[in-house]
């Protein structure tokens, strides 16, 4: 077959990989919007990688393009358990990964937290009853999804790449992806406390299971004590990984309610909760030192990972580093969220989007540090140390990295190294 790769990023050299190992011409176009003739008709597939957007290609183009997505769903032989969400993917995917190893199950962790998927797609064997897939989605991923997991998840949803779709509705479309092609023997389990998630699910002929659930059940709260993260959005994304699990041994225990799943499994399940640990950038420990602690929260790029990274310290008070570069979205969220912040001692903004994070705000509840990082890191230390009680620098920027740094995973790097430097 002759294939042609549109963006040569992660996914892009691992569809490369994949077709060169079974001798089919691969044509490469790494440069969007294109910088060389695209003949479709040269083609048996045109790939498209999950940043190249839908409703920017040609028509003729349009008409024969794939993505590894689809292409992994629509010849994976086992089950497929898919987690999408504006935040929270990641760490609910590693959950379910967990949880489904602590039962005697096979995951394969693929998607944006684990490998490709199409660099599994060969190992996975047919007809196991042990071996279960765990895709973490992007709306990228997502934009034109052909087939909807067995068990989808649908985290909380807020305005987030809009500087890559149309617009927040077109995002929110391209969420819904992950339920509109389930059948009614599958299920959906989502966040209900979001007007956007609950949207999705309604689109969804599968069974439903929402959360927060009521906390009444001793077992579950039992569980949800046992995790060692901190924030109840984690406890919230506990509760959706519990019931991705019960809803796939559903079809197995058949009249088992979720308490009795939970019941039965509870000394196992709780030894599998007691492991998990942050992902890196997530709200992560970096040290503690002279009574203050750091952590480094650089995945926040938006406001709903910054709202819950403020309320994860409850009354301790926070020095915090914003800012960075714009990903098309609303400020004002997240402007409220840092300076309504009862507990928010400072906040030291940094990169293109401090101007506008400062704009109308109190001077005396901000500084204005540039994008010089280690005077930012620096100026938050000593604001800690003088306030004379246990606090917290946190880095949760609400915005992307790329003004100053090559990646999130890049800002985050340069944190924990200068706070590790700090004497």
């Amino acid at each position: 077959m002759n294939i042609a790769i549109l963006g040569y990023g992660l996914e892009g050299k691992s569809i490369e990989k994949y077709f060169q190992k079974k001798g089919d011409s691969v044509d490469i176009f790494a440069d969007f919007p294109l910088k060389k003739p695209l003949d479709p008709k040269k083609y048996d597939f045109i790939f498209r990688s999950p940043s190249i957007p839908i409703h920017k290609l040609p028509k003729n183009v349009l008409a024969k393009i794939n993505s590894s997505t689809n292409y992994f769903f629509a010849f994976c032989p086992v089950p497929i358990i898919g987690v999408t969400g504006t935040k929270g993917k990641g760490t609910t995917c590693t959950m379910i990964t967990k949880l489904l190893e602590a039962l005697g199950k096979k995951p394969h962790l693929v998607g944006n937290i684990g490998e490709p998927a199409l660099d599994h797609l060969d190992e996975l064997p047919k007809n196991s009853l042990d071996d279960i897939v765990v895709f973490e989605l992007s709306s990228f991923q997502l934009w034109d999804l052909k087939k909807s997991p067995n068990v989808s998840v649908v985290l909380r949803i807020e305005p987030d790449h809009l500087n890559v779709h149309k617009n927040f509705d077109d995002y929110v479309s391209a969420k819904a992806n992950i339920v509109r092609r389930q059948s009614q023997f599958e299920s959906t389990i989502y966040f209900k406390n979001n007007a956007d998630t609950v949207k999705i699910a309604d689109q969804s002929p599968a069974e439903k299971f929402a959360y927060p659930i009521s906390r009444k059940s001793k077992i579950l709260k039992d569980l949800l004590d046992a995790l060692p993260l901190v924030g109840e959005h984690n406890k919230e994304n506990l509760e959706a990984a519990l019931l991705a699990v019960y809803a796939y041994f559903k079809p197995v225990t058949k009249k088992v309610t979720f308490n009795e799943f939970l019941k039965e499994n509870q000394k196992v399940l709780k030894s599998a909760i007691k492991t998990i640990t942050p992902l890196p950038h997530h709200i992560e420990l970096v040290r503690e030192l002279n009574h203050v602690k750091y952590y480094d929260d650089s995945f926040c790029t938006v406001f709903p990972a910054l709202d819950v990274a403020l309320k994860s310290f409850g009354n301790t008070p926070v020095v915090l580093i914003a800012g960075g570069s714009s990903k098309g979205t609303d400020l004002t969220p997240s402007k409220n969220a840092i300076f309504k912040n009862k507990h928010l001692k400072k906040a030291i903004l940094i990169g293109e989007t401090a101007p506008e994070f400062a704009r109308g705000e109190d001077p005396e509840k901000y500084i204005l540090a540039g994008t010089d990082f280690k005077k930012a890191i620096k100026t938050a230390r000593e604001i800690a140390e003088s306030i004379g009680k246990d606090a917290v620098v946190l880095l949760s920027p609400a915005a992307a990295s790329f003004d100053m740094f090559k990646s999130y995973k890049d800002r985050g790097d340069q944190f924990k190294k200068i706070v590790k430097s700090l004497k």
